[in-house]
């Protein structure tokens, strides 16, 4: 197993290659010991009002937009999602759930359609997922399978309850912008939407 350096008390630490596989490019930045005291004290303040607090992580990006993610573990399985409204790096509404037997997909679409909750009505942003697949679906796929009674020519489209709902909601709010963001390079607010639809797990 190789070997990574945490980026908060220097420690060695490793991680299994079946865990490393799923994320194709991720560089682990934070031992067990370090990450887990950061769950914790995330837990702590959680009565805090986040209407606006400030939330500090690593990395750069994007510093304004709507920030989503989805998993599952295993996949399928249970699973959460998670979506985060930032202005200038202050977030400004967040949102995230559950489901105990769904997919990957299922739970990336699910953000897409509360990114459309979080955000007033007129309003220009962009909104970030870090699934190809979701961000095709929307923005290049949908509308030809729509024009063919919501088929696609190699076979039924899937998840199309909800492919459904995120084209139609899309559709009505033509402000926002649906755009790609690459996964685990220390996108700061990327990865807080990552944290996000992982807090289930800590429940």
């Amino acid at each position: 197993m190789p070997d990574f350096s945490c980026r908060d008390c220097g420690a060695t630490f490793s991680l299994p290659q079946t865990v490393l596989d799923r994320y194709p490019g991720w560089v682990p930045r934070q031992c067990r010991d370090c990450r887990s005291g950061n769950e914790n004290r995330s837990v702590a303040s959680s009565s805090r009002s986040r209407a606006t607090r400030r939330v500090e992580h690593e990395g750069d990006g994007p510093t304004t937009g709507v920030f989503t993610d989805g998993s599952s573990v295993p996949n399928p399985g249970p699973g959460g999602w998670g979506v985060a409204y930032v202005v200038d790096n202050e977030v400004v509404a967040e949102r995230c759930g559950h489901d105990p037997d769904t997919t990957n997909n299922r739970m990336e679409l699910t953000a897409l359609l509360a990114a459309l909750e979080v955000v007033p009505e007129g309003t220009a942003v962009t909104v970030y997922s870090d699934s190809h697949l979701a961000v095709k679906t929307i923005t290049e796929w949908a509308a030809g399978w729509e024009k063919r009674g919501w088929k696609r020519k190699s076979g039924p489209v899937e998840n199309l309850d909800l492919v459904k709902k995120v084209y139609a909601g899309y559709k009505k709010r033509p402000e926002l912008e649906l755009q790609w963001i690459k996964a685990h390079v220390g996108y700061r607010w990327n990865e807080y939407a990552d944290e996000l639809a992982s807090r289930w797990r800590e429940v």
